[in-house]
């Protein structure tokens, strides 16, 4: 199902509650106000509240993990400030659609509203202004640090030259090994898999409507693996984080009817809806998959060994097989060139290519064609079955940076680094100028900017 979890991003988000919910004490100091930035606040519980949030996702630090959760707050209340005084604003259909993604994860994993009231102590309507401000300040802080990023000027060659010629050889990046490919693909016969999907379903459907068990059946046959072993129950969730096929006809039924066949990029299913509370539902369902044959392995082999050997004889190039014959339509107009679906770029690390292609390349020379492989395209959850040949075009080795090879990377780098040196300046400055006070409970820290140190209040 499309994102039918986010269980760590949940698991941080409800641990943040935990700590409001208690006495709100550190080392034996009730919750207190320990920063004072201009007019901005920060209290001990804020510092504890992101010390659970991280623990539940998982993270770790290698100095004070409070100290550095302070020293980031602080740095982001001067942000806060300038952008108020720069008067920016905040785009409130973004906010709300935020809010919304981050209300509906909670309450999908908490069961609906009530869920979420007694978990965090607090009625919903509360946690949506505390979630908004939140959610307001951290964009207005983002946008202040995109105002100063714009007014650095634009990277030129001679600064990426002067970069590479004064940064020592260990600290230059290192490019890793690329590859450009080029693909010729045949899909099996998805209309006949997908005829026999939805036969199996209906036969599936009808035994429920006549008194078999839904969940019986969906441990049987569901190949959803998360759901299947809880008889097909989803659990209480916003219709917001499932494919939207799925939802709309989940919302359509009555509860305890069974729907119809419904056709999702993760396959196709049947639901039935056991509640419905506002936009949110508990459903279960059955998910069945297009399988396919060994016939249809062996014809679309045939085909590819065919196209490869017409290549391979100089019959036909391998840009007018792909133009003319391969099915894959993001590739087959380029000649069948792979791109990087994110970034548009025709070269790929090792971590973009899938397993089953890169199996076949590794021992592939540059402008040598692979046997028909088996491996799947960029299509739902998991992505489709789909059958190829694929051609090495280029190995780019893995190398030291240079001005000519990687002028491109090296040009983003060096704006990088002068974008974050820009940044740094302006907190150095603010801190000189800004009203700052921060209470001697931290005073051990050693925080990474220079200046907080002298911004104590005295014992």
């Amino acid at each position: 199902m499309k994102s039918i979890r986010a269980s760590i991003c949940i698991a941080a988000l409800a641990a943040a509650a935990t700590f409001s919910a208690g006495a709100q004490k550190y080392q034996g100091v009730v919750d207190k106000s320990i920063a004072t930035i201009g007019g901005e606040l920060i209290t001990l519980s804020d510092i504890e509240q992101e010390v659970q949030m991280m623990t539940a996702r998982g993270m770790a630090s290698d100095r004070n993990i409070r100290c550095e959760l302070l020293e980031a707050m602080m740095k982001s209340k001067l942000f806060l400030m300038q952008a108020r005084l720069d008067s920016l604003t905040v785009n409130q259909e973004m906010v709300d659609a935020q809010l919304s993604q981050q209300m509906d994860q909670v309450r999908t994993a908490l069961g609906g509203d009530e869920g979420v009231a007694e978990y965090f102590h607090k009625p919903v309507y509360k946690l949506r202004q505390e979630w908004r401000r939140q959610i307001e300040e951290n964009t207005l802080t983002q946008q202040e640090q995109q105002e100063i990023a714009k007014n650095i000027p634009d990277v030129t060659p001679y600064d990426v030259k002067r970069y590479i010629d004064t940064s020592a050889v260990e600290r230059l990046p290192i490019v890793p090994i690329k590859y450009k490919v080029s693909q010729i693909c045949v899909y099996p016969d998805r209309e006949a898999a997908a005829t026999a999907v939805k036969e199996r379903l209906l036969s599936i459907r009808e035994r429920i409507i006549n008194g078999e068990k839904f969940s019986t059946l969906a441990r049987l046959y569901s190949e959803d693996p998360g759901s299947a072993r809880k008889g097909g129950e989803l659990g209480m969730a916003s219709k917001s984080i499932f494919w939207p096929a799925f939802s709309d006809a989940a919302m359509s039924l009555k509860a305890g009817s069974i729907s119809q066949i419904v056709e999702t990029p993760d396959g196709y299913h049947i639901i039935e809806v056991l509640e419905k509370k506002g936009d949110m539902f508990n459903a279960r369902h059955i998910l069945l998959k297009p399988h396919y044959t060994s016939e249809d392995r062996e014809k679309a082999f045939k085909v590819l060994d065919s196209l490869r050997t017409s290549i391979l004889d100089s019959l036909i190039t391998f840009e007018m097989a792909a133009r003319f014959f391969s099915q894959d339509p993001a590739t087959r107009t380029n000649g069948g060139q792979m791109a990087d679906p994110n970034t548009g770029s025709a070269y790929f690390e090792i971590d973009q290519i899938k397993p089953q292609d890169y199996t076949a390349l590794k021992n592939l020379k540059v402008g040598e064609i692979s046997e028909p492989i088996e491996s799947l395209d960029n299509e739902g959850r998991d992505g489709n079955l789909v059958y190829k040949i694929l051609r090495l075009d280029t190995i780019v080795p893995a190398h030291t940076a240079s001005f000519e090879r990687d002028y491109t990377e090296l040009l983003g780098d060096v704006q990088s680094q002068k974008q974050q040196e820009a940044i740094q300046n302006f907190i150095k400055e603010k801190i000189k100028v800004t009203y700052i006070k921060i209470d001697p409970l931290f005073r051990d820290c050693e925080f990474e900017t220079e200046g907080w140190e002298s911004k104590f209040a005295q014992d």
